[in-house]
């Protein structure tokens, strides 16, 4: 059957239309059509309705800033650098307060236990291990979270956070990754675990995967006293003290940075091999900004996400608690266990650019990431007991006593950075998961990166002699 003229010109237009989409090279055709979609909307729209009492459309204005090419990464990075300034200094007086009322209470807990007539060894197991352990992970955890938390929950009311996935989307879909997991991500920044639980937001069971096996790679607030206090200990001390803090903090800036990248590669690699697939797509109409409800905001946030998370943190750390005070008090011949333990590890350790007591800090504060630093101090000074240094000076007299160099502390930033997740997010990725496969890749993968990562370092500064 032949076709009329006008028929001719409409299959003209779409045989045009299909070569055009399919020669198209760099950009995504879904994206193609929807903003096509779009703009014919918008169109129609000018074509039948006349506006009356044009007010300024703020929300194009600010996104064409916020969104922008040109600015959009810096005012990211600029905003987190803000968002952990804040959660930093505002968490030092409160954590001090915290730490001082629980500790106190460790000193009631001992003179009850004298007044019972109670053995030294439970006396120790329960206050010194037990205790003390619960005492640290919630005095290092709660303040952070408590300010982290609902700032990030305000930026995600405002309306910031889809701008943020907005801008990273790009990225993610060059590695094969969906864009929502710059939420994910963010997230994670606050603790590894909501992170996880936050890749539900994903649709795609393969992207969510990716997702999961790659928020470690951000740290949380369980590593950034570790690199916070190393960074200030041999980064800031190498600096005018004018400078100081501003080179610690840039210092931590620059390992949320890899981070970041890691996780990309990272992503980029397991959409290539064990989770194989194209990136799906997905339409993300930002909303509106709106006034965030300030209250609401801080309840929910500190209900669902802080307490959540301590909540499985503090289940964890009891016995971590327990189990590195029993391996610090048991003696074989002359030495502990811990001291065992170190020296067997002395060799990996020192491979790494580490020494055996760094990789046992790391191994038994699985539990919690805010236990390595006590536990490590504990088996430089055969304390038999978690404890800390009450100045940075003696920290640091401590540490280059037992070798640290410049490579040790950047190694144990990184180590602690890149290594496998705590108890509570491992618990958390068998949970949603419901793959006892993925929660050891999960670990695997992230330790062998660590491992790959300083080692290289470790023997490049041997090779060069820049130790």
């Amino acid at each position: 059957m032949g076709q009329t003229p006008q028929e001719w010109v409409v299959l003209n237009d779409v045989v045009h239309k299909a070569e055009t989409f399919r020669n198209l090279q760099g950009e995504n055709i879904h994206d193609k059509i929807v903003s096509n979609i779009y703009a014919e909307a918008e169109s129609l729209v000018s074509d039948v309705v006349e506006l009356t009492n044009i007010k300024k459309d703020w929300d194009h204005r600010i996104d064409d800033i916020v969104t922008s090419r040109i600015f959009g990464y810096p005012l990211m990075l600029v905003l987190l650098g803000v968002v952990f300034w804040l959660t930093i200094t505002g968490a030092n007086y409160p954590s001090a307060l915290l730490a001082d009322l629980l500790f106190g209470l460790e000193e009631r807990f001992t003179r009850l236990f004298q007044i019972l007539g109670a053995p030294a060894w439970l006396h120790g197991l329960v206050v010194l291990g037990t205790y003390r352990s619960l005492a640290w992970v919630v005095s290092v955890m709660l303040p952070p979270m408590a300010i982290f938390f609902p700032i990030f929950t305000l930026l995600e009311d405002l309306g910031y956070l889809p701008r943020v996935a907005f801008n990273l989307d790009r990225a993610f879909k060059r590695v094969g990754a969906h864009g929502k997991q710059a939420l994910t991500m963010s997230i994670g920044f606050g603790c590894n675990a909501a992170g996880v639980l936050a890749a539900r937001i994903i649709d795609s069971p393969r992207e969510r995967l990716i997702a999961i096996l790659t928020n470690n790679f951000v740290p949380c607030n369980g590593r950034f006293p570790t690199l916070i206090l190393i960074s200030t200990i041999f980064i800031g001390a190498g600096v005018a003290s004018t400078y100081g803090n501003m080179a610690a903090s840039a210092m931590v800036i620059g390992l949320v940075l890899v981070g970041i990248s890691v996780t990309l590669l990272v992503s980029r690699v397991l959409s290539r091999t064990l989770l194989r697939g194209e990136p799906s797509l997905f339409s993300l109409e930002l909303p509106p900004y709106r006034k965030p409800q300030v209250g609401r905001v801080i309840v929910r946030s500190f209900l669902d996400r802080t307490i959540f998370v301590l909540g499985r943190a503090v289940v964890i750390a009891a016995p971590a608690g327990t189990i590195t005070w029993i391996l610090a008090n048991v003696y074989i011949g002359d030495l502990s266990i811990v001291a065992h333990a170190a020296g067997w590890l002395e060799p990996f350790g020192q491979a790494l650019g580490l020494d055996g007591i760094i990789v046992l800090a790391f191994l038994l504060g699985l539990p919690a990431n805010e236990i390595v630093i006590p536990i490590m101090l504990m088996s430089y000074l055969a304390a038999g007991a978690m404890l800390e240094l009450n100045s940075l000076s003696a920290m640091r007299e401590l540490l280059v006593s037992q070798g640290w160099t410049w490579v040790t502390a950047l190694n144990v930033m990184l180590f602690s950075l890149l290594h496998f997740p705590c108890g509570t997010t491992l618990l958390t990725i068998r949970k949603e998961t419901g793959s006892f496969k993925w929660t050891v890749l999960s670990a695997v993968i992230t330790t062998a990166i660590a491992i790959v990562v300083c080692f290289l370092i470790a023997q490049g500064a041997r090779i060069f002699d820049l130790v």
